[in-house]
């Protein structure tokens, strides 16, 4: 069985922050290896039948405020609520990680460096000198990866991300895939680990 996790990520999901390292630490434990897929998560969340934060039901929107400090507080992992950028593009982001993984580097840092950025220290992942200075702080050339990040083969990979997520019908995030089967959420990690045996 393949040992690569292929992980459908957004670069502002809240739920993809409290899974990221999780995830990472169970790869370095299973010695299995991450395949990084930032996505536009809009179409895929289209297609899956849901809708914008925004557009939700109060219930749904009244329990996500719920379940999110629930959830901080039971990994141990800080979060705040309601950040001042949330939600913004991120399209930038996103480009960075895939020029800086097509570069040899490692994309998980610096997207869970992003993650971090917005839910834990209320920076603007649409802002260029808080992106530049996310990626310098985290050991990145963060100018280079900037002036690459909008570069029209930085986004292919994203829009091929995309497509290839809507083809394996992921409707929410974070998705893992172990060998065709889906794991959605940050709460099936535990699924995910005994799929790796």
């Amino acid at each position: 069985m393949s040992k690569t996790i292929d992980y459908y990520l957004a670069l502002m999901s809240p739920w993809c922050y409290l899974g990221h390292q999780r995830l990472i630490d169970l790869a370095k434990r299973k010695g299995a290896t991450i395949a990084y897929k930032p996505i536009d998560f809009g179409p895929v969340l289209t297609a899956g039948g849901g809708l914008p934060l925004a557009q939700r039901a109060p219930a749904r929107q009244a329990y996500r405020l719920v379940e999110l400090p629930r959830w901080s507080a039971y990994l141990g992992i800080p979060l705040t609520l309601k950040p001042k950028y949330f939600p913004v593009p991120d399209t930038k982001p996103a480009g960075m990680v895939i020029a800086a993984g097509r570069a040899g580097q490692d994309m998980g840092k610096l997207a869970g460096a992003f993650l971090r950025a917005v839910w834990a220290d209320e920076r603007n992942i649409a802002d260029d000198a808080d992106l530049e200075a996310i990626a310098q702080a985290e050991g990145y050339d963060g100018k280079a990866l900037l002036a690459q990040a909008m570069a029209p083969e930085m986004q292919a990979v994203r829009a091929a991300n995309t497509e290839e997520a809507l083809a394996r019908q992921v409707f929410g995030l974070p998705t893992y895939m172990l060998a065709g089967e889906m794991f959605w959420g940050q709460d099936r990690l535990d699924f995910l680990e005994r799929a790796l045996g």
